[in-house]
């Protein structure tokens, strides 16, 4: 399948036993229940807690992943890092395993200046043998990619999309009236895709879709049909469940979450721990999650 960034993205998270271990039955279900929903899958993203998996788990991982998809939605796996080397490894590996596309974010912790960007995803561009989505999330990484950045990246013919992730509506709004031909601006928050995507962003990479991903599918779809008021609707719909996938840090609540539904346990790797989530956070997260079932009933 070709890389087709518009549309909705699951950034799926890891599932695991109370072992510690990888659940291959329940990652199978969530990449299952992606793609019979026409959501694209992102494995081995922030969501995914990829910093504690190992080399094997993280191609369990991205080969289940592309394996229960089987052509029918996109694949695309995280393999960004703060080393280029490192980086184009993975990227490389990623192919190796037949992803469609690289999710590549901007290296944290060393905080490169603009040129060092620059350099950084041309050379994963030019060497990894994926097309590349970038990824801006300052929060996460301690940079913040400029327009000018990402605009300059974005005439790289295998860079073909930005995760934005900055929470900055001014720069959504930057990317998207100086985005070249076939570049896509995707929202990295669920909480903001109704807004990015009346601006004219083309989807989201969700945590949401993890729990309900033909709602999300459905959401995302009133956007890219210039349906502003099924978009606007939906969204207000399912901000409270946005909201509280956010209580505490991702992918805790996500998981817990997915405890709720039956879907896999709630476990996470240290230094996350699921006790971050306490008992007020966990009723929210009820009562989010059942508004937004019925919306998920109402995709089907």
């Amino acid at each position: 399948m070709s890389f087709e960034p518009r549309g909705a993205w699951t950034a799926i998270y890891t599932p695991f036993l109370d072992t510690g271990a990888v659940d291959q039955q329940a990652l199978e279900s969530l990449c299952e229940r992606q793609a019979t929903a026409g959501v694209g899958i992102v494995a081995c993203g922030t969501t995914g807690e990829t910093p504690t998996l190992t080399a094997e788990e993280y191609d369990l991982v991205v080969g289940t992943a592309v394996r229960v998809a089987a052509g029918r939605v996109p694949v695309i796996a995280g393999t960004g890092s703060n080393s280029t080397d490192q980086t184009l490894a993975t990227t490389q590996r990623a192919r190796a395993l037949g992803v469609d596309g690289a999710l590549v974010v901007t290296p944290y912790y060393n905080k490169p200046p603009v040129l060092g960007q620059l350099a950084h995803f041309r050379a994963v561009a030019d060497e990894g043998g994926l097309p590349v989505m970038l990824y801006n999330v300052p929060g996460r990484t301690g940079t913040k990619m400029t327009a000018e950045t990402i605009l300059s990246l974005a005439e790289h013919p295998q860079v073909l999309a930005v995760k934005e992730a900055s929470g900055d509506l001014d720069l959504f709004r930057a990317l998207i009236e100086g985005a070249p031909d076939g570049f896509v601006v995707l929202s990295g928050d669920d909480a903001l895709t109704a807004p990015a995507m009346e601006m004219g962003a083309g989807g989201v990479v969700s945590v949401a879709s993890n729990l309900v991903p033909r709602a999300i599918a459905r959401l995302v779809a009133a956007g890219n049909g210039d349906d502003l008021p099924t978009l606007s609707g939906l969204h207000e719909e399912l901000m409270p469940l946005f909201h509280a996938l956010f209580l505490t840090s991702n992918p805790i609540p996500a998981k817990a979450a997915g405890r709720m539904l039956g879907h896999s346990g709630p476990h996470v790797r240290l230094p996350l721990v699921a006790e971050a989530l306490d008992e007020a956070m966990e009723r929210e997260l009820r009562l989010a999650l059942d508004r937004a079932l019925l919306l998920e009933a109402d995709a089907q």
